[in-house]
C-alpha cells in the first residue's frame, strides 16, 4: 500500500521590527481608556517600522533567517511568493526586491545569478494574501518531491492617526518553507472557501483635481481660491515637468491607510468564516448535523487585533453546541434560550437581541474554557505585536506552537484548524497535522526572545514615523537588510528602491523616504 504524501511547512521564520509603541502611550496620547483597549480587544504593544524598513526588508530578513537556518542553497528555492497588501509598487512585485536583496547578499558565494531561476511574485487580496500564496505552493509543491518552495507574508499596517483603527496598528513579515516530509505541519487536501464582494476595508487610488489641489493651497496662503485657473494656466505640460505638469485633469494617489468600516468588516468576517466553514464540512464529506471543531485541537485565526477570533467565533460555537447536543448547558449559564425571528417585531429588532445573546454567550465559563483551549495562545504575539495583514494568522501559528513547547504540551499528530480572512470579502478554512518534527523546529522560532528584546519608542517618535519625518533609523540595522535610497530624479530611475545589507556594525544607515 502506498504512503500518503505530505506536503507542508518545513520550517518558519518571523521578522519583527526593533520598534515598539506600548499600548498604554497610545492611549495616553489619544484620550483613550487602556483597559479597554488591552482588556476588550487584548492590546498590548504594536510593532512599528523603522525609517530604514518596508515590507521587502522585513520579507527579505524572514526569508534570509529561513535560508540560513536550514542550510539551503539558492539553487534550491524555486520560488519566493509573497502575499502582501502594502506592495510599494503598482507593477513591480515586491518580491522582486527581495529577490534582489537576497542576490546581493548571495552572490558572493554562490555568483549573481544564484536566484535566476527562482520564481517570484505577489499575491494580493487584503489579508488573505499570503494563504493564497501558501495554497498556491502547496499545489506546486505536490507535483514533484525535490521543489522546495518560500511563502512570505509582509505588511505594515498603517491607519490614520487618531482614527478607530490606529492602535490596532502592527508591522512584519513570517515566512514559510513548503516542502515534502515536512517537520512541522502537513495540510490536508479539503479547503473551504467563500468569497462574496465587500466594501469593508479598501485602499482605492483616490482623484484630487489640479484646481481643488491648487485652491486648497491660494486658501492655506491667504490668496483668493478664484486664482486657481489662472494658475493653472502657466503650467507647462510635459512628462518631465512637475507634479502638476501631467496632462490628467487630476493628480491620482494611491495611500496605504484604508477606507474602511468596522462594524461592517467584523459583520463580513463572521459571515465569511461561517460560510467557508460550510463549504470545507460539505466538501469534506463532513455530515450537516455533525460538529467539526472537536476535532481540531487548536483552532488558528487571522487576528486583525487579539481578541478578534473570541468575540467573532460565538455564531459557531453555538452552532456545533446545537450539533453536539450539550447545548442546554450554555442556555443553563446564559439563564435564556436563543432569540427567535418570529418573537420579533422587525429583523432589525432581531438581530439586535441575537447580537446580544450571543455577547452573552462569549461570557459563559463554557466558551471561556473553549477560548483558553482552542485559541488563546495564537492570541499572545498578536497582543505584543498588532495586526500583521497577511502574516497575521501564520504568527497566530507561530505563538500557537511556540506557546505549546514552553508548556510541554504533545502535539505530534494532532489537527488544526485554519481560519483566514481577507477583508474584500473572503476566507479560507482549512486543517493540517502537527507532525513529529514539531518540536524541534518550533524551538528555534525564538519569538517570545525576539519580542522581549526590542525597543521602546515614546508616541512622539512614533507620530514621527508615521507621519515620514524621521529620516535616520532610531534603531539601525544589525545583520539585516535595510532601504538605502529612493531615486528621486527625473527619468528612467525615478522611484527605484535601492536595497543594502548591514553587517553588525554600529554605524547608523540613513533611510531617504
Amino acid at each position: 500500500m502506498q504512503t500518503p504524501v505530505k506536503i507542508g511547512i518545513d520550517d518558519m521564520a518571523a521578522y519583527i521590527p526593533q520598534l515598539y509603541l506600548p499600548i498604554s502611550s497610545l492611549a495616553d496620547a489619544r484620550g483613550l481608556e487602556y483597559p479597554k483597549l488591552n482588556k476588550g480587544l487584548g492590546l498590548e504593544a504594536m510593532s512599528v517600522a523603522d525609517a530604514h524598513e518596508d515590507v521587502a526588508t522585513m520579507a527579505a530578513n524572514a526569508v534570509l533567517a529561513l535560508i540560513r537556518r536550514n542550510g539551503l542553497l539558492p539553487s534550491q528555492i524555486g520560488r519566493i511568493y509573497m502575499g502582501t497588501e502594502s506592495a510599494l509598487d503598482g507593477a513591480k512585485p515586491m518580491a522582486t526586491y527581495v529577490l534582489d536583496m537576497l542576490t546581493q547578499y548571495f552572490a558572493e558565494e554562490h555568483g549573481p545569478d544564484c536566484l535566476l531561476h527562482c520564481d517570484a511574485v505577489d499575491l494580493t487580496f487584503a489579508c488573505i494574501g499570503s494563504v493564497d500564496a501558501l495554497q498556491n505552493t502547496l499545489d506546486w509543491a505536490s507535483a514533484d518531491p525535490s521543489r522546495i518552495g518560500i511563502v512570505v507574508g509582509s505588511d505594515v499596517a498603517r491607519y490614520e492617526l487618531g482614527s478607530g483603527g490606529e492602535y490596532t496598528q502592527g508591522a512584519g513579515a513570517v515566512a514559510m518553507l513548503v516542502r515534502h516530509n515536512p517537520r512541522l505541519l502537513s495540510f490536508h487536501e479539503t479547503w473551504g472557501v467563500a468569497t462574496r464582494p465587500a466594501h469593508d476595508f479598501f485602499k482605492p487610488v483616490r482623484a484630487y483635481s489640479k484646481t481643488e489641489i491648487v485652491a486648497e493651497v491660494l486658501r492655506l496662503a491667504g490668496l483668493p481660491e478664484s486664482d486657481a485657473d489662472r494658475v493653472l494656466s502657466k503650467l507647462e505640460h510635459s512628462a518631465e515637468g512637475g507634479l502638476l505638469s501631467h496632462w490628467d485633469e487630476a493628480v491620482q494617489v494611491h495611500r496605504d491607510t484604508p477606507v474602511f468600516d468596522g462594524p461592517y468588516s467584523n459583520d463580513c468576517y463572521q459571515q465569511r468564516i461561517t460560510e467557508a466553514l460550510a463549504d470545507y464540512c460539505a466538501k469534506s464529506g463532513q455530515a450537516a448535523q455533525e460538529p467539526v471543531i472537536d476535532d481540531w485541537h487548536r483552532l488558528v485565526f487571522h487576528l486583525p487585533y487579539a481578541y478578534q477570533a473570541r468575540r467573532m467565533f460565538s455564531e459557531v460555537f453555538v452552532s456545533e453546541s446545537q450539533k453536539r447536543g450539550d447545548w442546554e448547558r450554555t442556555v443553563a449559564e446564559v439563564g435564556a434560550d436563543m432569540p427567535q425571528a418570529a418573537d420579533f417585531e422587525s429583523g432589525e429588532a432581531y438581530q439586535k437581541a441575537r447580537s446580544g445573546y450571543l455577547r452573552s454567550v462569549t461570557k459563559t465559563a463554557r466558551y471561556r474554557n473553549f477560548v483558553a483551549e482552542k485559541i488563546e495562545k495564537g492570541e499572545r504575539a498578536s497582543s505584543l505585536v498588532g495586526n500583521l495583514y497577511t502574516s497575521s494568522v501564520f504568527l497566530a501559528l507561530m505563538s500557537t506552537l511556540e506557546a505549546d513547547l514552553q508548556e510541554g504540551n504533545k502535539l505530534s499528530g494532532e489537527a488544526f484548524g485554519f481560519f483566514a480572512y481577507g477583508s474584500g470579502s473572503k476566507s479560507k478554512v482549512f486543517t493540517a497535522t502537527v507532525e513529529t518534527g514539531w518540536e524541534e523546529v518550533a524551538r528555534r522560532f525564538k519569538l517570545s526572545e525576539r519580542l522581549q528584546g526590542r525597543t521602546l519608542i515614546s508616541s512622539e517618535q512614533y507620530e514621527r514615523l508615521h507621519r515620514g519625518q524621521q529620516q535616520e533609523s532610531v534603531a539601525p540595522p544589525q545583520g539585516s537588510f535595510f532601504l538605502k535610497n529612493v531615486i528621486r530624479e527625473k527619468g528612467v530611475r525615478e522611484g527605484l528602491r535601492e536595497y543594502a545589507w548591514q553587517k553588525r556594525v554600529a554605524e547608523p544607515a540613513t533611510a531617504v523616504r
